[in-house]
């Protein structure tokens, strides 16, 4: 397929999908798991058991659904109906709080989560993810992750800017019905604008088309992608070592409040969104390889410097430090994996992507924070629920973990041919 120079329609969708769909994983993220905290129980390991059921639904439904995708030779009417979904099913999760008792409130909680996952990795994980491919080359696919990385700092921005004043304003109920109703309008509306990418359909059964990546004959073809997506999933490990409480830590150990808490995260990200577009095209000139290197030691040393902090002035300059860091190889470790995608298994291969970026992540990244939290946290009481406060140790652990990155990284290879 003969891949087109991007066009200004191009770079709108790209920028209202990569939006909309960051604004709900960002509150997916981090709001789900302070309302599971605040408002059903304060329990860190609650919040790690329902990040570790999402990113097994994730991880299954970009694999499936993507590999669909390539099958049909389709990508538009798995946006339009994916971004819908996701709108309406986002919207309807604070009714969790309704159920009684809290085991049950949290069981719900998570099916909730599971359910607006289906269709948000159907919709981004698996659609969004090889649409960006398809309709990029090895010249400008930098640039247009860079966007990606800009569209995701500024949704993430905008929902940790306004979410502790509206939470705080207004209540979760109508926060989540906000939040619904723009995923929903800047969603589906770049689902629509989307030109349907110039894909022949597959005449194969989907599984046949998942098994045919395992024969031996087509490993070996692989081992760049694979040893590229380790990199990204050992750096995932030791993010979500520390990321799903870092709303929870700045509120409770700091001693900011919730709306504060949130601004100081707004203000980090400003400065993270200006770094992107540069970035990007650092990645086009100078290669994906040397920025990921750059990134994985840069993040470590952040992490740590960020674990002793204890004022507002030393929590904004490490909080600066690892989010420019993880801006680095954000957009580095996505264009490189996208260079190595077949053409033939784009939504396929951004399944593999989840597979090791969320499941390989969010599963045993969560419950060693979970688990740190809880057997070095300070005990507390929110509305007769007692829990853990997470500290300082959380952040130390992920910045030694983060260094497990640097092998697969400096095994693997760039890539200047498609596969």
């Amino acid at each position: 397929m003969e891949e087109v120079e991007l066009t200004r329609k191009d770079y709108l969708v790209i920028s209202l999908l990569a939006f909309s769909g960051q604004v709900a994983w960002a509150v997916e993220n981090q709001y789900y798991n302070v309302f599971l905290y605040n408002a059903i129980a304060p329990v860190p390991l609650y919040v790690s058991y329902m990040v570790a059921a999402s990113a097994i639904v994730a991880t299954l439904t970009s694999i499936f659904m993507g590999s669909l995708s390539d099958v049909l030779g389709k990508r538009k009417i798995f946006l339009i109906i994916g971004y819908s979904l996701w709108a309406l099913t986002t919207a309807i999760f604070p009714l969790a709080a309704l159920f009684r008792p809290i085991v049950v409130a949290v069981t719900t909680a998570i099916l909730f989560d599971c359910i607006m996952t289906f269709f948000g990795s159907t919709a981004y994980d698996a659609t969004f993810n090889a649409y960006v491919t398809d309709i990029t080359t090895l010249e400008n696919r930098g640039k247009a992750m860079s966007i990606v990385e800009i569209m995701t700092l500024l949704a993430v921005l905008i929902t940790y800017g306004a979410s502790g004043f509206i939470i705080e304003s207004y209540g979760y109920f109508i926060y989540f019905y906000i939040v619904g109703v723009l995923v929903g309008s800047f969603g589906v509306l770049g689902a629509i604008l989307a030109r349907e990418p110039e894909l022949e359909s597959l005449n194969i059964s989907v599984w046949e088309h998942i098994k045919s990546t395992f024969r031996r004959e087509e490993i070996g073809k692989y081992r760049d992608y694979f040893l590229v997506l380790s990199t990204a999933g050992l750096w995932g490990m030791a993010f979500n070592v520390f990321f799903p409480f870092i709303i929870i830590y700045l509120q409770h150990y700091i001693g900011l409040g919730l709306a504060m808490a949130s601004f100081l995260m707004f203000i980090v990200l400003l400065i993270a969104i200006i770094i992107s577009f540069p970035i990007g095209v650092l990645t086009d000139k100078i290669g994906r390889k040397k920025l990921n290197i750059i990134a994985i030691i840069g993040e470590s040393i952040s992490l740590i410097l960020f674990s002793l902090s204890k004022t507002l002035l030393e929590i904004l300059i490490t909080g600066v430090m690892w989010i420019a860091f993880m801006v680095v190889f954000d957009i580095s470790n996505g264009t490189w994996i996208k260079d190595l995608y077949p053409e033939t298994k784009r939504g396929q291969f951004s399944g593999y992507f989840i597979l090791f970026t969320v499941l390989f992540t969010m599963v045993p990244g969560p419950l060693i924070g979970g688990w740190l939290a809880s057997r070095y946290g300070i005990p507390i009481e929110i509305d007769g629920q007692r829990g853990y406060i997470p500290t300082p140790i959380i952040f130390t652990v992920a910045g030694i973990l983060v260094l497990l990155a640097l092998i697969p990284a400096l095994m693997a290879k760039e890539t200047k041919e498609k596969i």
